[in-house]
């Protein structure tokens, strides 16, 4: 039984609370509000937490934000839900733009640039890391694994991410059995479960007609700054390119960060927004940092603005890219928790979201092979549209740490930020004698 909802200067503290601590990604950041929500306040009970999660799973976008929404939505209606989604947002993104802006001034340094180096290592492992939890959840049948390998062939060849994920929406979905293998199918496994759910009365939680309502208000507030930036400098403005990618992103993202980070990073080298180089070194910022992964499109938003015009449009840069990674997941939680009882027992959506399961296995492991071309070797070979790593080329000492880093995180559980720190300082380490 789920106690009374707090009211919103509670709400607002507690959300704050997790946004501030809310460190080691979607399941340490997951689990943190299960222990505030559920666990100290007895504000939702377990199974609706449970159902909520479910329900985010499905969605495009940060799952852990969208149920930060959800929840809120639940306990204090519309204020509540942008209350808790903007305050598990937030505290990590004013860091993320302090870091980006001492990265611009300070990452050329030689010490620095070594720290970077053993982060780099650091990074490669948290990818392999992904691609390993993401494989256990998804690769349940043959089938599946057939779809990762074709996902993953169809990336190496430069095929646009996006549509790796429709063709396998598609394919999940025209199909005449699940790829489930019974119910190990990751999120649209865990949406099978849900069973029907009607708030409790405690709950500010408004009908589908108020629900739609408040998503087209945020659709149109989240389109609002990147039409405001077309009428008035253009469309082929570093702003507007910026709104565009990420609301593009925002749609079709399933899978989490490191789903969308080898496409992103593609993207914003073709444009000339920064490096690969740099693109690591971002990601490596936004692992230090409270608040999702995800972040670390503000790190690039903030270097598409500093390549083009310095500081005024290095900040306009980052609130742009925030704003249209964030402001879509409003728009999914108002606009589709009505629909959630309806499509939980679907075979089709249910198969179309374990094929992009499996898919996404394809697209992380494509990542790793690009980060790890990248970080560990000084040159790459390019064969037609393929691109490896020149293994003549290694950074031995780099590719020891990044194998001792994933080792230390898959098998022994290494603290992140912990793991992070000792590799920069291996970095400095290994400058100071020459490798």
């Amino acid at each position: 039984m789920s106690g009374a909802a707090p009211n919103l200067s509670t709400l607002f503290r507690e959300s704050l609370k997790i946004g501030c601590l809310g460190f080691g990604g979607p399941a340490g950041q997951i689990a943190l509000m299960h222990r505030v929500f559920v666990d100290e306040h007895a504000w939702i009970d377990d199974v609706r937490f449970q159902r909520m999660l479910a329900f985010c799973m499905l969605l495009p976008g940060p799952e852990a934000q969208q149920l930060a929404t959800y929840v809120g939505w639940r306990l204090r209606g519309w204020a509540g839900a942008l209350i808790a989604g903007w305050m598990f947002v937030l505290p990590g993104a004013f860091v993320v733009l302090g870091l980006s802006a001492l990265y611009v001034v300070y990452g050329t340094q030689t010490l620095v640039a070594a720290a970077f180096d053993g982060v780099k290592c650091a990074v490669v492992a948290l990818v392999a890391e992904a691609l390993f939890k993401v494989g256990k959840r998804a690769l349940k049948t043959p089938l599946a694994l057939w779809i990762a390998i074709a996902a993953f062939v169809a990336l190496l060849f430069n095929a646009p991410f996006p549509l790796v994920i429709v063709v396998a929406a598609l394919v999940g979905a025209l199909l005449p059995s699940p790829l489930r293998g019974g119910q190990g199918g990751g999120a649209s496994a865990n949406a099978s479960n849900v069973s029907a759910d009607t708030p409790t009365s405690n709950s500010s939680w408004q009908g589908g007609g108020e629900s739609l309502k408040h998503a087209l208000l945020w659709f149109a507030l989240w389109l609002t700054p990147p039409a405001l930036v077309a009428l008035t400098l253009g469309t082929e403005h570093v702003l507007f390119q910026v709104a565009t990618l990420f609301s593009i992103l925002a749609c079709v993202t399933f899978g989490g960060a490191y789903a969308l980070l080898a496409y992103l990073t593609a993207e914003a080298v073709a444009r000339g927004w920064l490096t690969t180089a740099q693109m690591i070194d971002g990601l490596g910022l936004a692992e230090t940092t409270p608040g999702p992964l995800i972040l670390v499109n503000e790190f690039v938003g903030f270097m598409a603005g500093w390549s083009a015009a310095g500081w005024g449009l290095a900040l306009a840069g980052a609130a742009m890219a925030l704003w249209c990674t964030f402001a879509p997941s409003f728009v999914w939680i108002f606009a589709g928790a009505p629909a959630a009882e309806r499509l939980e027992n679907n075979r089709r959506a249910a198969g179309a979201l374990a094929a992009i399961t499996a898919a996404v296995l394809g697209v992380i492991a494509k990542l790793a092979l690009f980060f790890a071309a990248h970080a560990l070797f000084e040159r790459q070979l390019t064969l037609g549209p393929v691109e490896l790593p020149d293994l003549a080329s290694a950074r031995l000492w780099m590719v020891a740490l990044a194998a001792v880093a994933t080792l230390a995180l898959i098998r022994l559980k290494a603290n992140l930020l912990a793991l992070i720190a000792a590799c920069a300082l291996a970095g400095l380490a290994a400058a100071q004698i020459g490798l």
